[in-house]
């Protein structure tokens, strides 16, 4: 199912009802894959989760830095871990984020941007985003 998101309430609002959806792994990290072409609005669904779970310093895109990890206050997750894969050319690449140990830790809610680019590495996500910017400023989400 696809859902028009037209302003940054509508997001949020989403991204409360994202979160309110996900149930935590027993055997480890739960991974949510974001995929889109650049605008797309990853970045900012991402930053909705972060406010939704509480986050309160700025959440910016990990492009440059590949990876950055939230502490979750009283939350279902104890860190939230926003991975940009979009610099990265193959799966062995994640190596180097801790990307192994951070899917072994059942605490850890992992969101990463860009999964095409390491997808022989991913394990199955147990959700898989896809977003899309529309010509009237308008951006979908789906789930799948």
């Amino acid at each position: 199912m696809e859902k028009v998101i037209r302003t940054i309430v509508e997001l949020e609002e989403e991204a409360a009802r994202f979160i309110t959806s996900l149930t935590p792994s027993s055997h480890g990290a739960t991974l949510v894959t974001l995929r889109g072409e650049l605008g797309a609005g990853k970045t900012a669904f991402t930053k909705a989760v972060a406010k939704v779970l509480g986050v309160e310093e700025t959440v910016t895109s990990p492009t440059f830095v590949l990876e950055k990890i939230y502490i979750l206050n009283r939350q279902k997750f104890a860190r939230l871990v926003h991975i940009d894969a979009y610099r990265l050319e193959k799966g062995s690449d994640l190596a180097p984020l801790g990307f192994d140990e951070l899917m072994q830790d059942k605490d850890n809610l992992i969101l990463l941007e860009w999964p095409e680019k390491v997808i022989g590495a991913l394990p199955s996500p147990a959700v898989k985003v896809s977003l899309a910017a529309c010509p009237d400023g308008s951006h979908t989400i789906s789930y799948g």
